[in-house]
């Protein structure tokens, strides 16, 4: 509510612009001037504050606000005031004289805008308490009888105003030195994500051959209820850049390893088993170099997605968007061996943008010893002596609704990690050749359609040429694709639905015979996310592979989840 409670009356007005017209040096403007721009022109002369209504006074900022603009010593600092406007000389004096004119913090005074008593109050208590000082300080021969009288008007008509100011001024200045006293840091804030998430997968017998898909007996698993926990502390120090550092916890099982199929198209894009113990999950750095370069620098889990642009906006968060893996962007182009190394980002224009990462492995879990890593100096290790991701990826937008992208990458997985797929197509996909050493050469294509406020399309096709590199020279070629139908605000604001259906990674050729894929898997995944609040939603969702491994012999496996996502 804005502190109308009292109207100006004109009197006060007149006669104090009259009293105050020798310290404000007027000059030569007429007395009807002074009357007819008087509800104008007083902000020009007294105004310190922007409007001030009840919530916004109840904001700590609004004292930083008014501690801030208290800086100006010349007229000339104000960037929107003229020698040629009528109260400039009023100004100029005032500042001279007493110091107690005030611009906002970005050195604008904005004279033009209407004026509230409050405000008005605002500007008569700074000349107020400069006068006070000058007096203090014995110089009091320095202020006018003709001022102090005007003034002493002025107190009398504002005296409700100015109490009432100063009281909540003076309640904002505690809790904001509160504040200060009690905050974690003044360049870090942590945003957090808690998931807990339901889960339950069912589905018949698996069949196939061993290699494709090792025998199950059971056609259900058990019912789990699960947890992750995220606390991202991010850091800027010019208010451009950004200092991620997060921990993460969780026990979230892989649910595709415990399928009749045992098969990784069902495994849930949140899924993180940390046994419980917090683990260091991500450390990056971002910063622009000038206006169109934005450049990244990774020591921990630094991906190809937080680089470049994967064109799914409403299915990319492993938080808020896909509940399978699959789902959340094309595996091939976006996952891979990274973690540490060093990201570029150049607009050209608002249409077309290129993106560039060089990223080696690192792993961080506290469920394995990490070897052949970045920061191993012996063995496949190092930056470039051992698992590796290159990208490349142009993005076009010729409009703000509509982009697409074309990526190409290279990586290198040593045998002991080799998993082209990254866990989302068959266990041929993940290893084409078995635990040898693979290249891979990577092809993508993706797009995003903002139809309508209340509907988007967008999609991917990616493929792999992978090479083996040690105990052979055999090729295979990998192939995937996928598109999604988000629908925003769904019956209701800040709820959505979405629908999301592709084809996993598959081998469709290889040297090695056998270890080709003999049919196609299909993923279904539905899903529908309610907002319970501006801090948590609810997200049912159930996810339908078809013919799983790639595998038409396999029934059909099912993944119900209920995650509960908690935003703080």
């Amino acid at each position: 509510m804005v502190f109308y409670q009292r109207k100006f009356s004109i009197q006060p007005f007149v006669v104090a612009t009259v009293l105050l017209a020798p310290a404000f040096n007027i000059g030569s403007a007429s007395a009807n001037e002074v009357v007819s721009n008087t509800t104008q022109s007083v902000g020009n002369v007294t105004s310190t504050v922007e409007k001030i209504d009840a919530n916004k006074l109840a904001q700590p900022s609004t004292v930083q606000d008014l501690k801030t603009s208290q800086n100006v010593t010349s007229v000339s600092q104000l960037s929107d005031v003229r020698p040629t406007d009528w109260a400039f000389t009023a100004l100029q004096s005032l500042v001279e004289r007493y110091g107690c004119i005030a611009g906002y913090p970005d050195r604008t005074y904005r004279g033009q805008r209407a004026l509230s008593r409050y405000e008005f109050a605002a500007g008569l208590n700074a000349c107020l308490d400069k006068i006070n000082e000058i007096i203090s300080a014995g110089l009091a021969d320095k202020v006018s009888k003709e001022d102090l009288a005007a003034l002493q008007k002025l107190q009398e008509e504002f005296a409700a105003e100015l109490a009432t100011l100063r009281g909540r001024v003076d309640a904002l200045e505690a809790k904001t030195a509160k504040l200060e006293a009690q905050q974690f840091s003044t360049t870090t804030k942590l945003n957090a994500t808690v998931i807990f998430a339901f889960a339950d997968t069912w589905g018949g017998t698996g069949t196939g051959t061993a290699a494709q898909n090792p025998q199950k007996t059971t056609d259900r698993t058990n019912a789990t209820l699960s947890y992750r926990v995220r606390l991202n502390f991010d850091t800027s120090f010019t208010g451009k850049d950004l200092l991620r550092t997060r921990l993460q916890a969780g026990n979230i099982p892989n649910l595709g390893a415990a399928t009749a199929t045992n098969t990784n198209m069902a495994r849930l894009a949140f899924a993180t088993d940390t046994l419980g113990a917090f683990e260091l999950d991500k450390l990056y750095y971002r910063f622009p170099i000038g206006d169109n370069l934005t450049a990244f620098l990774g020591a921990n889990a630094l991906d190809p997605d937080d680089v470049g642009d994967t064109l799914n906006p409403y299915f990319e968060s492993s938080d808020k968007g896909a509940l399978s893996r699959f789902g959340r962007y094309d595996p091939l182009i976006f996952r891979g061996p990274s973690g540490a190394g060093l990201g570029l980002v150049y607009k050209f224009n608002p249409q077309f943008s290129i993106v560039a990462s060089y990223l080696a492995r690192t792993d961080s879990s506290t469920t394995t010893t990490p070897t052949n890593t970045a920061a191993s100096a012996t063995g496949q290790g190092g930056l470039f002596n051992g698992g590796y991701m290159a990208n490349v990826q142009l993005i076009f937008a010729p409009s703000k609704d509509f982009k697409i992208g074309l990526a190409y990458a290279r990586s290198f997985e040593p045998g002991t990690i080799v998993n082209v797929s990254s866990s989302t197509g068959s266990t041929f996909g993940s290893r084409p050749f078995g635990a040898v050493d693979t290249s891979s050469d990577r092809y993508g294509a993706q797009f995003n359609w903002q139809v309508s406020k209340g509907f988007n399309f967008g999609g991917w096709i990616g493929f792999a040429n992978a090479q083996q590199q040690s105990g052979g020279s055999n090729n295979a070629s990998l192939f995937n694709w996928s598109v999604n139908l988000a629908f925003p605000d769904l019956f209701a604001e800040g709820n959505r639905g979405g629908i999301i259906f592709g084809q996993p990674p598959k081998v469709t050729s290889n040297s090695i015979g056998a270890n080709v894929d003999p049919s196609t898997s299909y993923l279904l995944e539905l899903q529908y996310g309610f907002r319970v609040s501006k801090n948590i939603t609810i997200t049912p969702g159930i996810i339908a592979i078809f013919n799983p491994n790639h595998n038409d012999a396999n029934p059909t496996t099912w993944v119900g989840t209920i995650k509960t996502l908690f935003t703080f």
